[in-house]
């Protein structure tokens, strides 16, 4: 018997607010799930999980779908304000205690800082938990867990890693997430490539700072490229710049050249939580360190275990 009660919180709206354990207990639940998927469907029949996304999203949005229907649940929501109260100015309390009304669980992904925090207080009147599905720059904690899983099914162990980040490390709430939830595990060597414009915003600087990570800044990939057991690529976050003519300063500017992976370790991994724009040429797929669909298809088993501990009651045998 397997007990489902994998979190010590109610919801999950930041990897911060995760210890080591509860982290480590997630990614065995998802490795249960992907090992033996048939265990585990109608675990939430009866279940209704709702979406509410501000924002655009492919994967996130898709992913939380499909892992609630495997699970046996139903799901209903919303993937933009068109069509909804939210275009005649209803605000984001008042949709929450709405929907905390309607569903048994919610998953919010807002561009405002710290509004799947203030969504989970809300909902919390009800007994309703919430899940972050990305909050502003800040965090976005299930892609975070989805990363590790990725790393530790390759590597079995998340600790003595060199693991370099390449793009757009200021704006991209992946990256604030990844190294959080890194930096609850043993010493990792970080390499940080980006342009100077785009480094790391100072108040994570400052929560890493007394963490076993080493971090490393660089502005060229192949400075690192024989050393590295994990690429990670992002875009740049176009929509979150303050300043367009940045962007088409720095736009172009990190991309992988299938030429620079002559050098790599044959057995390191190319991750993208994704998508991708340019930065990784269609050509990189057929290399064997390319993972990123891999990654991808790795979100439905966290999912299915985080949703499965959130609104789930019983073990599994």
């Amino acid at each position: 018997m397997v007990d489902n009660q994998v979190l010590s919180t109610s919801h999950l709206v930041a990897i911060r607010y995760l210890s080591e354990h509860d982290i480590l207990r997630i990614l065995d639940y998802a490795t249960l799930i992907k090992q033996h998927p048939s265990n585990f469907h109608d675990r939430l029949k009866g279940k209704i999980l709702a979406l509410a996304f501000w924002e655009p999203s492919t994967r996130t949005r898709l992913s939380f779908e499909i892992a609630m229907l495997r699970l046996g649940g139903s799901v209903t929501g919303f993937s933009s304000s068109v069509g909804t109260s939210l275009e005649k100015g209803e605000s984001l309390s008042d949709t929450i205690t709405m929907l905390a009304n309607y569903a048994d669980g919610i998953v919010i992904r807002h561009p405002l800082r710290g509004s799947a925090k203030l969504a989970a207080e809300i909902a919390q009147k009800f007994g309703v938990p919430v899940i972050s599905g990305g909050s502003g720059s800040q965090e976005h904690p299930t892609q975070a867990l989805l990363d590790i899983f990725t790393i530790r099914e390759f590597f079995g162990r998340l600790t003595g890693l060199n693991i370099a980040l390449m793009g757009d490390l200021r704006y991209s709430r992946t990256i604030s997430s990844l190294l959080l939830a890194l930096s609850k595990f043993g010493r990792n060597t970080i390499n940080l490539i980006s342009h100077p414009s785009l480094r790391l915003q100072e108040e994570l600087r400052l929560d890493l700072q007394e963490t076993n990570l080493e971090l490393i800044e660089t502005e060229d990939l192949s400075d690192v490229i024989s050393e590295f057991d994990v690429l990670y690529v992002t875009r740049l976050q176009k929509e979150r710049f303050p300043d367009p003519m940045l962007y088409q300063k720095v736009k172009g500017s990190f991309q992988l050249h299938p030429s620079l992976l002559k050098s790599a370790k044959d057995r390191s991994l190319i991750l993208h939580p994704l998508p991708r724009v340019d930065e990784i040429p269609y050509e990189i797929d057929r290399f064997p360190q390319a993972k990123y669909f891999i990654q991808a298809k790795n979100g439905v088993y966290i999912r299915m275990a985080i949703l499965d501990h959130l609104l789930g009651d019983e073990s599994v045998e």
